[in-house]
């Protein structure tokens, strides 16, 4: 009987089981969705941007065709021309030109007129008799420099490099070696270290600022303590670009710290607080600060103050007791504070945008430029993916710094 009984037993727990698995993942999946739909799609289209680039097989589809199952060595054959001159003239009329000859200005300077000039002048004369390659060098001389052809035949294929390297200032000459592009052309590598000069810089200041202020909220009297953290916590009510408009007046030629400089004599004329670094920093570590106080807060809560005693008991300066017991204790919100902060700064936009000029604007404001205005979705994913790479790399850093001197995130 017993033996029996075991298998429905056994029948009744599986279902059991499973019927709270169903019932947790049925909990767990609205996140799961909000997740997918606003955070891993998002990511995964921009990666996907980055080395996505059909313009000119959607423009040109048997050129382009052609021009992959070319080898890319010496002159493109003669199938080449004769499918540029069967398909450009068509395009053009059907104003489909216009994108793959912006896609190859980004790669040769002038590329843009010559396909475009290239496109009207086959479009406004009738069918031309003769060797392809003559008749499109009687058209434009720049048809018979390979680096044109190379350029033509990389952008043939929908999965390319072109836009990642660009990110980083480097480019595939006519040989499709990878080397840096001209200095005069050369602008993304130094955004991105402005990037995390800024980035560390606020950090920095938030540190300096945000640790003696989340001592005095940890160790002070609940009554106090709790009033304090309130002032600290109130920011978080007002929108992020009034606060950012609010350093716009107040640092400006004109605002109130200029009028109170002015009026107690320390300079003669207004100083030039805004639309520049200070401005960025000062605006930056303001709305910053407070996620650097909330990880050191936590953190020193748990701090038991018998410690710092027991260090003044024995003989140990206050200094010494500091460095030696309290500090090693806050290193988990120190790390965790500082990655927090870190990792907003660099990908911050309206800030810097608003209060910073020309040379202070980070690699978001360039996200946002090629996404708007020029409508340069590749190069804006590679400069994503780039800012991506950088937080993953922080990040992964940070664990094997915090892993192999025993400090975990707070």
């Amino acid at each position: 009987m017993a033996d029996a009984a075991a298998p429905a037993l056994k029948a009744r727990l599986r279902r059991a089981e499973r019927g709270r698995t169903l019932r947790a993942l049925a909990l767990v999946a609205p996140l799961a969705l909000f997740l997918l739909f606003t955070f891993f799609a998002p990511i995964g289209q921009m990666l996907f941007r980055a080395v996505h680039d059909p313009v000119l097989s959607d423009a040109l589809p048997e050129s382009a065709a052609v021009l992959r199952a070319w080898d890319g060595i010496g002159a493109p054959p003669e199938r080449v021309h004769q499918a540029l001159l069967r398909e450009v003239p068509e395009a053009f009329r059907a104003r489909r030109l216009a994108a793959p000859a912006q896609r190859l200005n980004h790669e040769i300077s002038g590329f843009r007129s010559l396909l475009l000039s290239t496109g009207r002048a086959l479009a406004a004369a009738p069918a031309r008799e003769g060797d392809p390659r003559a008749v499109l060098g009687s058209i434009d001389p720049r048809w018979q420099d390979p680096a044109h052809w190379a350029a033509l035949r990389r952008a043939a294929f929908t999965v390319t490099d072109f836009y990642l390297l660009s990110a980083l200032d480097l480019r595939r000459n006519e040989h499709g070696w990878v080397t840096a592009v001209p200095p005069e052309e050369a602008v993304f590598v130094s955004i991105l270290a402005r990037t995390l000069t800024i980035s560390a810089v606020v950090t920095l200041i938030c540190l300096v600022l945000g640790y003696p202020l989340a001592y005095v909220v940890a160790t002070a009297p609940a009554r106090i303590g709790n009033m304090l953290m309130i002032l600290i916590l109130l920011p978080f009510w007002t929108s992020l670009l009034v606060r950012t408009s609010a350093w716009v007046v107040l640092l400006q030629n004109e605002g109130i710290v200029n009028g109170l400089l002015l009026a107690s004599g320390l300079v003669d004329q207004p100083v030039q607080m805004i639309f520049n670094r200070f401005g960025v920093y000062v605006a930056m570590s303001h709305v910053l600060l407070p996620f650097m106080i909330l990880p050191l807060y936590s953190v020193m809560k748990t701090i038991n103050p018998a410690t710092m005693r027991a260090a003044s008991s024995l003989g140990a300066p206050p200094i010494t007791a500091f460095l030696r017991v309290y500090l090693p204790q806050s290193l988990p919100g120190i790390g965790a504070g500082g990655l927090l902060v870190f990792i907003l700064a660099i990908g911050y936009y309206i800030t810097p945008a608003l209060v910073g000029g020309a040379n202070d604007q980070m690699v978001s404001y360039f996200i946002a430029f090629y996404t708007n205005r020029t409508i340069n979705w590749g190069l804006a994913g590679a400069l994503a993916t780039l800012l991506l790479a950088a937080t993953a790399v922080l990040y992964a850093v940070y664990v094997r710094i915090a892993g192999a001197t025993g400090v975990r995130m707070g």
